[in-house]
């Protein structure tokens, strides 16, 4: 099987307004998941252990820090092997507007695409978290002589309403797709699951191009391929159905959507377990990023009088120093720097984030470059809490730069631990 005629379509340029206030000044495939990862890297990893190195990257909104994560820390490919991993902004070349759904992002590319001549395209969505090796889908697609093969995982019937719902007969040749349907099909010989759309799709090339402009004349069309492309296609042409394989190496199949602040939350938590459901740590499935030139991580007064800067059952990012202070199941990005006497749990902090003295913060997102004020507490006051920040319907809360200043009380009790500590070393941080 010859990888060097096929062609990646990422499509990475959605709004993702359910991650508002995280997508509020980027795009939803930037933000920022595991530490030093973006959602992208996921996706771009999968593509390179598979061996696919010609990629387009179709950007839309708020795509600067997207652009510019691409450019630092994904040029590993070789152009003078034909290789690339190329971003492709919207370009009005077959109208006036942006795109209108995700098949057209692919329709207005068309003319970049058929200058690739590939034999087969592969279109995949940037905002998921999962691993899959594209190229044992692929050869299940040439196997099946489709025109059309996308990638389903088995869900429980009664969360099907939240996907796209493939129905298939025995043979996985798709019959029927319903985009989140009220009473989703079952798949056969199993009753209670239903096969979830993952949003990955192999075409031949010829067969999606005519698809593409078909639907861009239709007046009555959404223009996106769960809605339109999929179901013209499964009445007029061979679609297969494939099973996910997942690459984690866990019990259960893990792929994540995480389109909300609460599932981002939910899933970035399970990493700070002693066994989480997605292995970060896999030699065999490297995960790729743009890293940071930044130091060691660094917990330091350790002297006798003070308490050391300590992080349990956390993920902590090249960068990083915790100076006296305690952080708790919780997730630093690079650069980030917690000060003396602060106690953090269960959260998530963005790049850059810088944490004053006696700052007490529980289950909360903190985004880039804020700076956590002297005494301010964060997640205890749900009322001050709505106030001043945005808070999720499971209590999270998520701080910006943008939100009202903190300004935190400090107790005389906290004075005084403080002219203990300092009395007792050198100068805290």
């Amino acid at each position: 099987m010859d990888l060097d005629d096929i062609l990646v379509i990422l499509l990475a340029g959605g709004a993702g307004e359910r991650l508002y206030p995280l997508t509020k000044e980027r795009a939803k495939p930037a933000v920022y998941f595991g530490g030093p990862y973006r959602i992208i890297d996921f996706t771009l990893s999968n593509c390179i252990n598979a061996g696919l190195r010609r990629v387009f990257i179709a950007t839309q909104y708020k795509s600067l820090s997207l652009n510019r994560h691409i450019r630092m820390g994904w040029s590993i490919v070789s152009e003078e092997l034909g290789e690339f991993i190329e971003i492709l902004p919207p370009q009005k070349r077959v109208g006036e507007h942006w795109y209108l759904g995700t098949a057209d992002a692919v329709y207005q590319n068309l003319y970049s695409i058929v200058n690739e001549a590939p034999s087969h395209i592969i279109v995949l969505s940037g905002d998921h978290v999962y691993k899959m090796d594209y190229a044992k889908m692929l050869r299940f697609h040439l196997d099946s002589r489709a025109d059309l093969t996308l990638a389903a995982i088995e869900v429980p019937l009664a969360e099907g309403y939240r996907f796209g719902v493939v129905a298939v007969n025995e043979e996985d040749r798709v019959v029927g797709f319903e985009e989140k349907p009220a009473d989703p099909t079952p798949f056969p010989g199993s009753p209670d699951m239903a096969l979830a759309s993952m949003g990955v799709y192999i075409f031949r090339a010829d067969v999606l191009v005519r698809a593409l402009e078909e639907d861009a004349a239709r007046t009555d069309s959404e223009h996106d391929f769960g809605k339109d492309i999929l179901p013209s296609m499964i009445q007029a042409a061979p679609v297969s159905c494939y099973r996910f394989y997942d690459e984690n190496k866990k019990a259960a199949k893990y792929w994540r959507d995480i389109g909300t602040l609460d599932a981002y939350y939910e899933a970035s938590m399970d990493l700070c377990q002693v066994n989480p459901e997605f292995n970060l740590y896999d030699p065999e499935w490297p995960l790729r990023t743009y890293q940071p030139q930044a130091p060691p991580a660094k917990f330091v007064f350790a002297e006798q009088g003070r308490r050391c800067g300590q992080a349990l059952d956390s993920v902590i990012s090249n960068g990083c120093i915790i100076s006296g202070s305690t952080v708790r199941g919780s997730i630093l990005c690079p650069n980030v720097r917690v000060h003396s006497f602060c106690e953090i749990e269960q959260s998530i902090l963005m790049p850059g984030v810088r944490v004053g003295r006696h700052a007490r913060i529980r289950r909360a997102i903190i985004d880039r470059d804020v700076l956590i004020p002297r005494g301010a507490l964060i997640g205890f006051d749900p009322a001050e809490d709505r106030r001043r920040h945005t808070v999720t319907d499971a209590g999270v809360v998520v701080v910006t730069a943008d939100d009202e200043p903190l300004i935190g009380p400090i107790s005389e009790e906290a004075l005084r631990v403080e002219a203990d500590a300092d009395r007792t070393g050198p100068a805290p941080a």
